[in-house]
């Protein structure tokens, strides 16, 4: 008896998280195509392919929708930074890896990257109240990166808190550029050598 009823609550909890999923998918999708502001609930709910009701079963308003989801979206990326640095040991290399999944999310997830660049500002909580959990998540990898090439590679004198926040700036706004001007994998990658030369140069001990 006990057994069954661990696998029921076990499956009540599967399909809660798989549908709280399908809403953050579809808040996703709804956002790319009409913007947070023109984005009724009920036209998040039909991406979803659940009833409008169901939505606030697990979000309170539309503005906690949007802060979940780029939670959601946050932790993932974070965790595939991780993922693809775990093999890349030169400090170089490992700051060309950021820059380069940060702008080639124009290409590989466009809806997420103008989620990213476009509506998180949008919605006035987000940016007034929301503490961001995940960005400093984000940061602390970056920083992690930056620390772990001094001073051997990085000048030994950076303040890396605040060249993490200055990186981060760029790359948002490149990746706004990126995303706005629909661009090939080609031209993208262009922009990731010039913004790589760009941040190596300031950085680094020696000019190579």
């Amino acid at each position: 008896m006990v057994i069954h009823f661990m696998a029921n609550a076990a499956n009540t909890d599967k399909k809660t998280n798989d549908k709280r999923s399908r809403i953050l998918m579809g808040a996703l999708k709804a956002f790319a195509k009409k913007g947070f502001y023109n984005t009724r609930i009920s036209e998040i709910a039909v991406e979803a392919g659940v009833a409008d009701g169901t939505i606030y079963l697990y979000f309170k308003n539309k503005d906690d929708l949007l802060i979940s989801l780029f939670e959601d979206r946050m932790e993932w990326l974070n965790q595939r930074m991780q993922k693809e640095l775990k093999d890349v040991h030169s400090p170089k290399a490992r700051i060309r890896k950021l820059i380069e999944l940060h702008c080639m999310l124009a290409i590989d997830d466009p809806d997420l990257a103008e989620f990213i660049t476009v509506e998180l500002r949008q919605s006035s909580k987000f940016v007034k109240e929301y503490e961001n959990p995940k960005f400093h998540d984000y940061l602390r990898i970056l920083e992690g990166v930056l620390l772990d090439g001094q001073p051997e590679v990085f000048q030994e004198h950076l303040n890396v808190r605040l060249i993490a926040r200055a990186i981060f700036g760029a790359l948002d706004e490149v990746l706004l550029i990126l995303t706005l001007g629909a661009m090939e994998r080609q031209e993208i990658e262009t922009f990731i050598n010039h913004v790589t030369a760009f941040v190596l140069g300031g950085i680094s001990r020696t000019q190579d």
